[in-house]
């Protein structure tokens, strides 16, 4: 894109796909996402508004107005507290050898957690359950039963809920397909929703985290902390140039 490309002029003066550009990203900062051409246009419309707000400040000579000056000192103000901390930030590294450091000498924080895949079938009274159950035992397939029985929307794959974690499901669901073994088949579990019959098709041993897969969060982590260590040391010195009184 021409970043160049005037799309507009207010009083003669142009406004660019810059423009519009500037105003996307200060929004993005904001979490507000623009995706397509017709929301280009509604933030084009923005910075027209704003142009027109600028020049109909000017013309009122707005800035010589003492409330307006007070609050431009009250921006400046927090403009420099800002840019202090940035200064007292801008030095502070996390290499990746800091970060390889702490994965190896964390290893809990990345150990992972066990999880299982399982089936079940979902009714709402315990005698259909039950009746259910020995069906399964007098050879009725599990697949074909969730789909005949189950009022979960799983039934349609045989019951398959996929794999999960601890956490995932109700505790009592969670409880009862943890405590299985690969291939068994409960007796009636009841829970909020029902009576379930649980198969336990796979159990997954928990598995460390890739160490690539952490790398920045951990980076993140270790960024904050020295920031904070920073900060404290900051103030600490401030507090001796600048005496704090308290009343």
């Amino acid at each position: 894109m021409n970043n160049s490309k005037v799309l507009a002029t207010v009083n003669g003066q142009p406004i660019t796909d810059a423009d519009v550009d500037a105003m996307i990203q200060s929004l993005a900062q904001r979490g507000q996402r623009v995706t397509s051409q017709e929301e280009r246009r509604a933030v084009l419309e923005q910075v027209i508004n704003q142009k027109l707000l600028h020049l109909d400040a000017v013309r009122n000579l707005y800035e010589r107005e003492p409330a307006f000056k007070a609050q431009l000192a009250q921006l400046k103000d927090s403009l420099l507290v800002s840019y202090a901390l940035e200064k007292a930030f801008e030095n502070i590294r996390v290499s990746d050898a800091d970060v390889k450091k702490y994965y190896e000498e964390h290893p809990d924080q990345f150990a992972g957690e066990e999880t299982v895949s399982a089936s079940h079938i979902l009714v709402d009274t315990e005698a259909e359950a039950t009746d259910i159950r020995k069906r399964l035992d007098d050879g009725l397939t599990f697949e074909t039963a969730a789909r005949q029985y189950s009022k979960c929307p799983s039934g349609a794959q045989g019951g398959s809920l996929g794999e999960f974690g601890k956490g995932q499901m109700v505790p009592e669901f969670e409880q009862a397909a943890f405590s299985m073994e690969p291939g068994a088949i409960s007796q009636p579990v009841k829970t909020q929703f029902g009576y379930h019959i649980i198969r336990l098709d796979s159990k997954h041993a928990a598995e460390k985290i890739p160490f690539e897969q952490v790398k920045e969060q951990i980076r993140a982590h270790l960024l904050a902390e020295k920031r904070q260590a920073a900060y404290r040391s900051k103030i600490n010195q401030l507090k001796i140039l600048y005496p704090v009184d308290l009343f």
